[in-house]
């Protein structure tokens, strides 16, 4: 299949983004829709999509569904239809301990939406998705560099990354890809006080080399750059300052 320009391009093309209400999902529906796509963001909770409906084009469409529950998803799709490229995006708020005060019925739940629910998106979504579409997950950079603590994330991270590879051969020729972030300012991070959360940020963004954190618009540029690119599957891009080298 030869590639051209306007393959490239998204304008025209329809953008599902589950997750997509707020942080990177949110600014990466913004990001596609300002070169044209037509998006539907899907979340879990209303407010934020009624919110987050007021900064994009009037052809925009959200969904409220909870994306923890097979069910829901499969209904999700079978409503939406085709469409050309899949971003997954949503997450409960981080939480870390260590292994020793870890319960694992709750370690399980957190993979429920982060894993799992990326898991039945591309189940039921691949067959839907036009030629030349793609999927594209997240995972994080826990998975390449675990701290302290970080037992849960970084083990979810792999199997992300994992999963990635698998679908990218299983697939084909769908482009299935994931952005790696590193810290992201984002209401991932709403569980820790306000104190917590700005000295976090602080310290983080301090000693990466860029010295700045990572916005959602950052994450949001490769997202879109994943949507575009022909040439890639099966792989991950990291995206965090170069924390991974520090």
């Amino acid at each position: 299949m030869t590639m051209t320009n306007s393959s490239r391009s998204l304008s025209g093309k329809k953008v599902i983004i589950l997750g997509g209400s707020s942080g990177m999902g949110l600014a990466t529906a913004i990001a596609a829709a300002s070169e044209g796509a037509k998006v539907v963001i899907v979340s879990s909770n209303q407010q934020r999509l009624d919110q987050a409906l007021k900064g994009l084009p009037k052809d925009a469409r959200a969904y409220t569904v909870d994306l923890s529950k097979e069910e829901n998803i499969k209904d999700l799709f079978g409503q939406i239809g085709r469409f050309d490229h899949l971003v997954y995006t949503a997450a409960e708020n981080i939480s870390l301990g260590s292994i020793a005060t870890t319960d694992i019925d709750s370690a399980r739940q957190f993979f429920t939406l982060r894993f799992w629910g990326a898991f039945a998106a591309v189940k039921y979504g691949a067959p839907l998705i036009n030629e030349g579409g793609s999927i594209n997950l997240t995972s994080g950079i826990a998975g390449m560099r675990p701290g302290k603590n970080w037992a849960v994330a970084a083990s979810l991270c792999s199997a992300m990354e994992g999963f990635v590879r698998a679908m990218a051969v299983e697939l084909a020729p769908i482009r299935v890809n994931c952005v790696i972030p590193g810290v992201v300012k984002t209401n991932l991070w709403n569980s820790l006080t306000e104190t917590d959360r700005t000295h976090l940020f602080q310290t983080i963004g301090d000693s990466l080399p860029v010295k700045h954190l990572g916005e959602a618009e950052d994450i949001a540029l490769t997202f879109l750059y994943l949507m575009k690119q022909p040439f890639m599957t099966g792989q991950g891009i990291v995206i965090d300052g170069g924390a991974v080298l520090v």
